[in-house]
């Protein structure tokens, strides 16, 4: 079966602009175009652009899609497991954080007290997830699968007065960065203080602290765009290099 470009439009709730886009970027090309420059898809284009829906739903950029339905070794029944795999982990975090709003409103409207501790639960989960979803493989890769569960069941057991503490000192590091960044040395009194303070935001999730650890996450802040753009985005530009020149000093000691 062939569909028009407004036929597959209709049919997938997506905008003819929104595929005419697709087209033009190579992430979804149609099966032919005629003389008169209409476009048709077949069944492979209408599968191919479910499969882009589905990551679109789990917030995935569509440099990333593309790299992903364009290489060689790209399986479509098992990116389908994929995607059911992350969505049921939604449901589950939304299910969480639903539960958590009902809660909420019970124990506002004094049906049923909620600890402190349940009510930061779902958000905890919602952390985790972020984490995963965008640096999950390189850490899994770096540290190992048990270093990395251990480090998102210390986060999920903390209580709330931890987490806010969390929170406060790597907003408190940030702040002494921006002032470290100044002086432009990455060897100062100061600098060293961030490092020791981005050591001890470390220490809330991670079990056991090693100086050839942190300075490898620190290169991780430079070697990944991800992590560099969090850090510059946070602070200035040059932000993920300047930690990572004053960790590497402070693990050097």
């Amino acid at each position: 079966m062939e569909y028009s470009i407004q036929e597959l439009a209709q049919l997938s709730g997506v905008s003819t602009r929104t595929l005419r886009y697709y087209d033009e970027i190579g992430l979804l090309k149609p099966a032919r175009t005629n003389e008169a420059g209409y476009r048709f898809y077949g069944q492979l284009e209408v599968d191919m652009l479910q499969q882009i829906l589905f990551y679109r739903a789990l917030d995935m950029k569509l440099a990333t899609i593309q790299a992903i339905i364009k290489a060689p070794n790209f399986q479509h029944a098992e990116a389908l497991k994929t995607h059911r795999a992350a969505l049921l982990q939604r449901q589950e975090q939304l299910v969480t954080i639903l539960q958590t709003v009902e809660k909420t409103i019970q124990s506002i409207e004094g049906e049923q007290p909620m600890s402190n501790e349940e009510k930061f639960k779902g958000f905890k989960e919602r952390l985790i997830e972020d984490n995963e979803k965008q640096y999950g493989q390189e850490i899994r890769a770096k540290y190992g699968e048990g270093t990395v569960d251990a480090s998102n069941a210390k986060l999920m057991n903390m209580t709330e007065q931890q987490y806010q503490a969390m929170q406060e000192l790597e907003q408190q590091m940030f702040e002494r960065l921006a002032e470290a960044m100044e002086l432009g040395n990455p060897t100062s009194d100061i600098a060293m203080e961030v490092a020791e303070l981005h050591k001890r935001w470390l220490s809330f999730t991670w079990n056991e602290y090693s100086q050839e650890a942190h300075a490898g996450l620190a290169q991780m802040y430079i070697a990944d765009e991800r992590f560099t753009a969090y850090y510059d985005e946070r602070g200035a530009m040059g932000t993920a290099q300047f930690l990572h020149d004053a960790i590497i000093a402070y693990t050097s000691k």
